[in-house]
């Protein structure tokens, strides 16, 4: 039982900062690129592409990471590109013009989209049913209300915490599913990344 719930909070976790590191990267990428583009006829916007070109292995190093941690999946680590040698102005046009990076980038802007079905489902296949199991307790504080039906008296607020212990099993196992398959996901863009 604790190893279970354990598991669940586990998963819980992994949906909220799935959404949180999705919009972190894509809020980064997109300042960062059009900061950068739109500097880019000055001599500050090329470092600026540079630098953040550079960010990606660090980043998809972390997805790895957390991906090992909370889903128990092996991923191939990723070094990324080595620094070039010679002057800046190289290293600038190599750093640009790896594929890589610009697949990494995507990915790693594409991670809010995923981050947002994680943050819907944690939501509903964690919290909903927390919520119906304490109805009881809610019904006294809050005026509490289910498909449009007030729930008022104790017997309907039972009903509920009824309704949300059938409920905790089945969610927590598509909670665990949903976990495995962005876990994979990530695996499987990392692997591309690699090859």
């Amino acid at each position: 039982m604790k190893q279970t719930l354990l598991l669940f909070i586990q998963n819980f976790y992994f949906l909220l900062f799935t959404f949180i590191s999705g919009l972190f990267y894509f809020s980064f990428y997109l300042l960062g690129i059009t900061l950068g583009l739109s500097l880019s006829f000055t001599l500050i916007g090329i470092p600026l592409l540079t630098f953040i070109l550079r960010t990606t292995s660090t980043f998809v190093q972390y997805e790895r990471i957390q991906t090992k941690i909370y889903t128990n999946i092996t991923v191939q680590p990723y070094r990324g590109q080595t620094n070039p040698e010679g002057p800046f102005w190289i290293q600038a046009r190599e750093e640009l013009l790896d594929r890589r990076n610009w697949q990494a980038v995507l990915w790693l802007m594409l991670k809010s989209v995923i981050g947002i079905f994680s943050l819907i489902g944690a939501f509903v296949l964690y919290v909903i049913p927390l919520l119906l199991i304490l109805a009881p307790i809610l019904v006294y504080g809050f005026n509490v209300y289910f498909f449009g039906l007030v729930i008022d008296t104790l017997q309907e607020s039972l009903l509920m915490t009824a309704a949300g212990l059938g409920v905790v099993l089945p969610f927590g196992w598509i909670g665990h599913r949903l976990v495995r398959m962005i876990g994979m996901y990530t695996r499987s863009i990392i692997q591309s990344l690699i090859h």
